[in-house]
């Protein structure tokens, strides 16, 4: 497994990393398989979330003894001081360690939560005092929208992003280009395409080309997908058929693809447009059917309340039938 600069935290990351939201499909003693597992294939990159459930409790229990083995880290959609605070002492708490090498602020949507957790009492200052404390190591931030994520990137004081790429989310290769120079560790999110992508040996094949991403976590919870993903990092030389085949893709699901880039939004009636079509490929594609139903639920308009206005429609750069795949969405939840 070949390792790569994460920016400039002096971390030497695994280029194939462990996504822990699947994880959750599993029980403790097959975690303790996993992490085993990924000892045996060189994997020394770990990312979860308070938002996965037990995600931080299954390793963490995994991990006694075995801490020193990985680099660690974890990500919270706090915003305000206290409960980043809280946060932050919940994840040392089930992760059962007293360090944390990186701590990200998870899913910051615009320029608004960003102002939030940079303010004098956001979720900014609680990290700041745990790197202090000597709790956590570097902070990080995770994002879906590259317009939002270039609005901030000259002042941002973040050691790392986390943004999807992958065959058929391509928009952040510029960024990725502006992270390099500025030493910025890059941490690639769906890089299967939250699942869409069926081939994963292709699909980190592609990620894995760009010398501009540090590490790539698809999420995995079975040993087959360890030993497949980690042998992908010895092999990664595109061939001209292969090549052939991720042009075929791009072509032909491009129209069919949400990108969460967000232009859809503000929905006239309050839908969450990009999370609903989110929510529903998790329950799909990642088979963790009660933790998207339980977020999903959380989103005060839903795919049900669409009234098929057509607001979104013009405004998806990717010219997606929005109104259809809301459909689709209320098919899956019922709502």
């Amino acid at each position: 497994m070949q390792k790569r600069n994460l920016g400039s935290t002096n971390l030497k990351v695994s280029e194939i990393g462990f996504g822990g939201i699947p994880i959750q499909q599993v029980n403790q003693e097959e975690s303790n398989k996993l992490i085993n597992h990924l000892i045996e294939n060189n994997i020394n990159f770990i990312d979860t979330a308070r938002g996965y459930t037990v995600s931080e409790e299954l390793l963490g229990n995994a991990l006694v003894g075995k801490r020193d083995k990985f680099i660690l880290a974890t990500k919270s959609m706090a915003k305000t001081y206290e409960t980043m605070k809280n946060d932050i002492n919940a994840s040392l708490l089930n992760l059962k360690t007293n360090f944390i090498d990186l701590y990200q602020c998870h899913l910051i949507k615009n320029k608004e939560e960003y102002n939030l957790i940079m303010s004098e009492n956001g979720a900014y200052k609680a990290l700041k005092e745990a790197q202090d404390n000597g709790q956590i190591g570097h902070i990080g931030i995770t994002v879906h929208s590259l317009d939002f994520l270039l609005s901030i990137f000259e002042e941002m004081p973040f050691k790392t992003i986390q943004f999807p790429y992958n065959i058929l989310e391509t928009q952040g290769e510029e960024l990725f280009k502006k992270a390099k120079l500025k030493n910025i560790g890059v941490i690639v999110m769906k890089p299967l395409a939250g699942g869409f992508l069926e081939d994963s040996e292709l699909a980190l094949k592609f990620v894995l080309n760009n010398p501009n991403i540090s590490v790539a976590i698809p999420g995995m919870y079975a040993q087959s997908e360890i030993e497949k993903n980690a042998s992908t990092s010895k092999f990664i030389v595109l061939s001209e058929t292969e090549k052939q085949k991720i042009k075929e893709i791009q072509e032909t699901y491009s129209n069919d693809f949400c990108r969460r880039c967000g232009y859809c939004m503000p929905c006239p009636i309050g839908v969450e447009i990009p999370g609903s079509l989110m929510m529903a490929g998790y329950f799909i594609r990642y088979n963790l059917k009660e933790w998207a139903r339980s977020r999903y639920e959380t989103f005060p308009k839903r795919a049900s309340d669409c009234i098929a206005c057509g607001a979104c429609l013009p405004k998806c750069p990717y010219d997606l039938n929005i109104i259809e795949k809301l459909k689709e969405v209320k098919n899956i939840f019922g709502k």
